[in-house]
């Protein structure tokens, strides 16, 4: 009885709404003549090409959508693209796969310390059954993988060779057959290949409950991101590291999402503090990472970490904001402070969109 009354207690209550976007976005576009000189600002770094079209310089935006309390406050697109067209996540998939095992959690079909081996039963007796589920999340299941793209040969390459070449029909056998190269949970590693394990696994658990189409069921379809496509390879593994589909203002749901602490609707979708635990430097980064942008549940974080002498990455920006960001320019910045979410997607090859101007110009273009 006191068990339960402790918990009752502690329950976090879903936000309440006046309306959510499941259908799609209440619009209220800013004052284009009051909001200009942010406008231009704003339009001016993102849209502005540069050089011969063939030579993709520059920052090349193909999508631009700005989410403020709820609401939709502006939106541009570019290079064909509109709001009805899918756009290539890269590694934006990463935080939404983390998502999905915080779903599966709160459905009771797997936990955190759960080895990958309970869920991916083919691997069982081989080392890599010492990785557990929340290793896949935090880039820390200690596999030997080479986190490199277009610049290295697939044989360099782990990402190229798992998406394009000899590992392209069993993607997660190919992951799998890495060798561990430090203890599982222990070593910080950017990693595709834990990302696609992570989606599996979610898969795999989610799918005992709720059949094939889980990942829609429990999370698409509730949000309103029912058109998203979630690429698999030949042999059914999600490829979560890397190959979701859609809208940018779908995406902009996934964002709307974590700032209404996993809720929507009146649902809890994620369990109560798992936004909060994504949203924390994870003991992995913080125990073997001496530079760059923190990282929680494959989240990246706008966090200053004193005891690593890691300053804020985004100084300008609202120290709470966080972001899921892929390869080529493709974002999902979220601003809880603020209301904030920003979806930004593109194809950017030779250029870098600066993530705290990024957040910065659009709280400017926003408020």
């Amino acid at each position: 009885m006191m068990l339960a009354l402790v918990a009752t207690v502690l329950a976090q209550p879903c936000p309440t709404r006046a309306s959510w976007p499941t259908e799609d976005w209440p619009v209220a576009l800013v004052d284009a003549q009051a909001k200009a000189k942010e406008i231009k600002e704003l339009e001016d770094y993102l849209f502005t090409l540069v050089g011969k079209d063939e030579d993709r310089e520059g920052l090349r935006t193909e999508g631009l959508v700005i989410i403020k309390s709820g609401k939709l406050v502006y939106e541009r697109y570019g290079k064909g693209f509109d709001a009805t067209k899918r756009h290539l996540s890269w590694s934006v998939a990463k935080s939404i796969s983390s998502a999905l095992v915080g779903i599966a959690v709160k459905e009771g079909v797997l936990t955190l310390d759960d080895s990958i081996c309970n869920h991916l039963p083919e691997f069982a007796g081989r080392p890599v059954c010492g990785i557990t589920v929340k290793d896949t999340i935090t880039f820390a299941t200690g596999l030997g993988w080479q986190e490199e793209y277009e610049d290295e040969v697939y044989q360099v390459s782990s990402v190229i060779a798992m998406l394009f070449g000899s590992g392209h029909r069993d993607q997660l056998g190919f992951i799998l057959n890495e060798k561990l190269v430090a203890a599982p949970g222990e070593r910080w590693s950017y990693s595709t290949g834990d990302a696609q394990v992570a989606s599996a696994v979610a898969k795999r658990a989610l799918s005992r409950k709720h059949g094939n189409d889980a990942f829609w069921k429990v999370l698409f379809d509730k949000i309103g991101m029912s058109r998203t496509v979630f690429e698999e390879d030949s042999k059914g593994t999600p490829m979560g590291g890397s190959m979701v589909y859609a809208t940018p203002r779908d995406f902009a749901k996934f964002g709307w999402l974590f700032i209404n602490d996993g809720c929507w609707n009146g649902e809890r979708l994620l369990p109560e503090g798992w936004v909060a635990s994504s949203t924390t430097p994870s003991k992995p980064f913080i125990e073997s990472t001496k530079k760059g942008e923190p990282s929680g549940y494959s989240w990246w974080l706008n966090r200053e970490l004193t005891t690593r002498e890691l300053p804020y990455p985004w100084k300008n920006s609202p120290h709470d904001a966080y972001g899921a960001i892929g390869h080529w320019g493709q974002y999902i910045m979220v601003v809880p402070s603020a209301e904030l979410v920003v979806v930004r997607t593109g194809d950017d090859r030779d250029d870098y969109v600066d993530e705290d101007k990024l957040i910065t110009l659009s709280l400017a273009v926003a408020q």
